[in-house]
């Protein structure tokens, strides 16, 4: 994730059967807020706050069991990326290009 951001910005989210969301943003070779769902949250990096206007009203907050689904709308609503489900496994999320 450090690698990938340099130079830019990077989102990763991974699921898994637990079932359990890995949300982490970096930018710049930096994670800025990393945190899962597997127990209450505890967003950590190197500024955990960062997200937080965006994070609450979606019941994303230090210390509680994160609401279902809510950090795939973290990631539609925090970075406009539009994500669809294409089968039981399976997820898909829509760039737009860089602007210059």
């Amino acid at each position: 994730m450090s690698h990938v951001s340099v130079g830019t910005e990077a989102v990763v989210l991974h699921n898994n059967e637990k079932p359990m969301h890995w949300f982490k943003y970096a930018v710049g070779g930096e994670i800025i807020v990393d945190f899962h769902t597997l127990q209450a949250i505890e967003p950590a990096g190197q500024d955990p706050t960062k997200l937080d206007d965006v994070m609450r009203p979606l019941g994303l907050i230090p210390g509680q069991v994160a609401p279902l689904h809510s950090v795939l709308a973290l990631v539609e609503n925090a970075f406009d990326i539009r994500l669809r489900q294409l089968d039981d496994e399976r997820w898909s999320g829509r760039l737009l290009p860089l602007l210059d």
